[in-house]
């Protein structure tokens, strides 16, 4: 397949996201209830043509909750198949700030594993369980739903 030029085969366009898999000292996840639809997620976003991955981390997770954080490693990547979304996921720990929701978050909470598996949807909440796992990083596709099934 070409482009319009016909010089080069045409690539869909992805969009990368980053994501804050934030640990308390208690062994708690930070959450938040998105605006948009209600749903429990990890703080996150749309990576920034001029940022890092770590930089956009800390950015996103500060604005959707008021919580400054370090970051300690990557543990997945997750690619959205439909919407064509590549999501990095990083294992951070809170740094300062004090909790509070944003216009991206109704609500900021600090879940426990068991929490997250109750509250969250498979695709969110495996993110933030794959960070407990030392064998990291994970890579893992899903259709905005479900895990696609390892081949």
């Amino acid at each position: 397949m070409s482009n319009s030029t016909g010089d080069r085969p045409s690539t869909p366009l992805h969009s990368v996201s980053v994501a804050g898999a934030v640990i308390d000292d208690n062994g708690r996840f930070l959450v938040i209830r998105r605006a948009d639809n209600g749903r429990w997620e990890l703080p996150g976003g749309v990576l920034e043509i001029v940022e890092t991955p770590e930089d956009g981390v800390c950015r996103e997770v500060w604005e959707e909750t008021g919580i400054h954080v370090e970051v300690d490693r990557l543990t997945g990547v997750y690619k959205n198949t439909v919407r064509g979304v590549v999501a990095l996921v990083f294992r951070c720990k809170p740094s300062g700030g004090s909790e509070r929701p944003s216009p991206e978050s109704t609500e900021v909470a600090w879940f426990t594993p068991d929490e997250v598996s109750a509250h969250m949807g498979e695709v969110y909440a495996i993110r933030l369980l794959d960070a407990l796992d030392p064998n990291t990083p994970h890579v893992r596709t899903h259709d905005g739903h479900h895990l696609t099934p390892a081949r």
